[in-house]
């Protein structure tokens, strides 16, 4: 069933960034090959921001009195997946940040096989160091380049039954990442059935650009945000289901997602009410190309 709806989503910076700059303290920083990188404890909560052009953006955050707990809505929000894949065997995530997600999923599915993929190796070596991330048997970490990380792995035939794109930051957008061409290498990399989704964005031109190139990859998505984001998150499910079966799955699985601040019977309301939305954005806009890829240009527009 094609998906004619547009849910999305916004992530806000942080539920305790309200704390004043003599709050924050620096625990460490260096500039790795990619970005400068800044860990912060910020009150109670302990945070990583990349600075590769002029701005400091909380890129992961993490409380260390409740591990478990998401610090941002675009995260909770991306785990609105689960209602569409509930037992994933295999899953992806493009983009390490503080390890939250992947994390998550080795928590939630410890008999899955988990592939993280990283470019910055400072990344992982901070995500091990202050944000409790531990790499495991079933949960690896490739440093290197998605976009040859996804042609290696198609090579090699690996699909995945749940894809989480998340390398972009509010500062800095890695353009190749964002193509029509890699969406399409990414999207034979899922299973029948799987389902992508992405941590993206819900204001400036690239909005429409953005949602135009996801369009002409995968038809229809679901759009999905939350009033309280600046951010949203694009769903791409391997089958549609009504409402009254994303409810129940959301009855089934909110026990275990309390620990981590999930409000998924939320999420499955909201995306249950929108399911019949139309598109929101320019649907004539030009589809993003290797050959055309000026994502960072109209983020700022």
């Amino acid at each position: 069933m094609k998906l004619k709806l547009t849910i999305i989503v916004f992530s806000f910076l942080l539920t305790s960034a309200a704390c004043s700059p003599v709050d924050a303290k620096i625990l460490h920083e260096e500039r790795s090959l990619y970005s400068q990188l800044i860990v912060k404890q910020i009150g109670n909560t302990v945070c990583l921001q990349f600075n590769v052009r002029s701005d400091q953006r909380n890129q992961s955050c993490i409380d260390p009195r409740r591990p478990k707990e998401m610090v941002f809505s675009y995260t909770r929000m991306s785990m609105a997946s689960l209602l569409y894949v509930q037992q994933p065997q295999s899953i992806l995530v493009i983009g390490l940040g503080g390890g939250t997600l992947p994390t998550a999923f080795h928590q939630l599915y410890p008999d899955a096989h988990i592939d993280t993929v990283e470019i910055d190796t400072a990344v992982v070596k901070v995500a091990e160091d202050f944000f409790g991330f531990r790499p495991a048997e079933n949960l690896k970490v490739h440093t290197t380049d998605a976009r040859v990380w996804t042609k290696r792995a198609l090579m090699r035939d690996r699909r995945y039954d749940l894809i989480v794109l998340d390398a972009f930051n509010g500062e800095y957008i890695p353009e190749h990442l964002m193509t029509q061409e890699y969406l399409t290498e990414t999207r034979q990399l899922l299973r029948p059935n799987g389902v992508l989704v992405a941590n993206t964005f819900a204001q400036s031109d690239l909005y429409h650009s953005e949602s135009a190139t996801y369009a002409s990859v995968f038809g229809s998505f679901i759009n999905f945000r939350v009033p309280e984001s600046a951010n949203r998150v694009i769903l791409v499910p391997g089958e549609m289901l009504t409402k009254d079966e994303l409810l129940a799955r959301a009855d089934a699985m909110k026990g275990r997602l309390r620990p981590y601040s999930v409000p998924i019977k939320r999420y499955a309301q909201l995306i249950a009410r929108q399911m019949d939305d139309k598109p929101d954005w320019r649907v004539n806009t030009r589809v993003l190309t290797d050959q055309f890829a000026p994502a960072n240009l109209l983020q700022e527009q």
